[in-house]
Formats: C-alpha cells, structure tokens, sequence
C-alpha cells in the first residue's frame, strides 16, 4: 500500500484516537468520506489500527517487563511469530545485536514473570537465552490492554 502525504497527515490526525473523521477533513481540506476511505483502507492494508492505550504505571499492580531472547536457530521470524501469540504479549521485534528477539510483556497479579516463562515460553523450542530487563519508570510508553 502506498503510504503518501495525504494519509500520513491523516495517520498524524488520528494519534488522538478519538478525533472525527469530519474534523480531520476540515483540517485538511478534505471530505469526510475521503478521509474514512482512506482510513479504512489503511486498516485493511495493516498499516492503522486504532486501538485505545494505556500507561501501565497508571495501573494499579500492572508492570511491563522487556526481554532479550537469543534463539538456537536461525529461524528468527517463525519464532517472533510464536512468541507473539503468547499471553501477555505487547510486541515482538525481531533485532540485530546482542539478542535476536526483544519482546514487551504486561504483567499483573494473576499473570507474573514466572508464569510466562514456565507456562508459555516453555512451549518454544530453540530459546538458548533470555535477559529480563524490568522497566521500573517509563516516559510515553503506552501499551494495548492484553491482559
């Protein structure tokens, strides 16, 4: 999918999630049905979602945990994508350096660290290590509720 300037200035419009259609047509000089068009199209491409977010710190006994995964295989992609369907999952991405997958996971206090290593990630063969790096104070990080 093209991405041009026209649907970057919308996908900027929508970082507030819950700004109308009409008034992102009216600041772009656009028409509403222009406007939904292209957003569903984005959609469609997996280029969007709009999805509400939230400051897992604001959250009474939540916390996020980042882990650095280094894999056994070279088969870095398959594994992102299993990792991806494990509970508590915000994000994968598969990385250069040290660690060949960083993973973001939600935590609260009937879903713990130790649960997703001995209920989920012990389901993936090929994990040769992982280095758990607990964030204790974030700036702007906002996460999808998984949970």
């Amino acid at each position: 999918m093209k991405i041009d300037d026209i649907n970057m200035a919308i996908i900027k419009h929508l970082r507030d999630g819950r700004r109308s259609f009409r008034q992102i047509a009216d600041n772009l000089g656009l028409t509403e049905n222009t406007v939904r068009s292209r957003v569903k199209k984005l959609m469609e491409g997996g280029v969007l979602e709009i999805a509400g977010l939230v400051n897992p710190e604001s959250m009474p006994r939540h916390h996020t945990v980042i882990i650095g995964v280094k894999l056994g295989t070279a088969d870095m992609f398959k594994k992102a994508e299993r990792f991806s369907r494990l509970r508590g999952i915000v994000s994968v991405a598969v990385v250069t350096g040290r660690y060949d997958l960083m993973v973001t996971v939600l935590f609260n206090d009937s879903y713990s660290l130790e649960d997703f290593y001995t209920e989920e990630v012990a389901k993936i063969d090929g994990v040769q290590s992982m280095e758990t790096f607990v964030i204790y104070k974030n700036f702007n990080l906002k996460v999808p509720y998984v949970l």
